[in-house]
């Protein structure tokens, strides 16, 4: 008896642990998303104020608005330089992000992620040359509520969502091509049915995340291996990042106003 006692004791001492540590971790992984999102937030408002001028004799194009550019921001919506500024953030998803966690430190994972963040600051901050300040604000607030709804759902949920993934990557990959085949299309129709497909997807992928960001913490914990569990945080943070800056774009498209 006093043996069972003793391995109920040890169990619930366990259970306890791996609850406070389980806390930390998603602590970090949103403390973590919303610095970067900081990040963007201050890369796309600098570039932005940068990007424009009030002197039409220092104003290197003029924008369908009435918006005077300055060179740098000719360069960076104008000329071909555009196009390594929109790609650049999705490059380094697909040839750097899984090298970096594999070989790096979880302090060079983190600086990853921060760098990561002001490349989407750049590629984004045309929308204030384009959409009222006002909008962004109170689309934001508007993902910042949604977000974190279906987090919290993700995370206390017991139902096992872990079948929604394939089947969302699927949806992101289709709504890729829509929304490539749109750019010859031109089809404002069109846009909105991506708009709205993509808010519902991106909406899944937050509550997914998180239930998967959960359930490796916990099948993990065990191991102890820290450095692997700090660049585990850092890798969810990008993921809950991603998904909220998604469904904030698409959620653009319906709630901003156009200046």
């Amino acid at each position: 008896m006093a043996e069972l006692n003793t391995i109920r004791t040890a169990t619930g001492t366990r259970t306890a642990q791996i609850d406070a540590g389980l806390r930390a971790h998603m602590n970090k992984v949103y403390g973590t998303m919303s610095v970067g999102m900081i990040i963007t937030a201050l890369a796309a408002w600098a570039i932005a104020g940068l990007a424009v001028t009030t002197d039409p004799s220092a104003a290197a194009a003029q924008l369908p608005n009435g918006k005077l550019l300055s060179g740098l921001g000719a360069a960076i919506y104008l000329s071909p330089l555009r196009w390594v500024v929109m790609l650049a953030p999705l490059a380094f998803i697909l040839f750097g992000w899984g090298t970096l966690l594999r070989r790096g430190s979880a302090a060079a994972v983190q600086l990853g992620f921060f760098a990561f963040a002001a490349l989407i600051g750049i590629s984004l901050s045309s929308i204030f040359l384009v959409f009222t300040s006002f909008s962004i604000v109170q689309t934001f607030l508007v993902t910042a509520i949604a977000f974190a709804g279906l987090s919290l759902y993700g995370y206390t949920t017991k139902k096992d969502i872990s079948g929604w993934g394939s089947f969302l990557i699927m949806g992101v990959i289709g709504l890729l091509v829509a929304m490539v085949i749109n750019m010859f299309l031109g089809s404002p129709v069109m846009m909105l049915a991506i708009s709205a497909i993509g808010v519902l997807i991106f909406a899944g992928l937050t509550a997914f995340y998180t239930q998967e960001i959960k359930n490796t913490y916990v099948a993990h914990a065990a191991h102890g291996d820290q450095d692997w569990l700090d660049k585990a945080a850092y890798d969810g943070a990008l993921s809950l990042y991603i998904s909220f800056l998604n469904m904030f774009q698409f959620l653009l498209m319906f709630m901003g106003q156009q200046e």
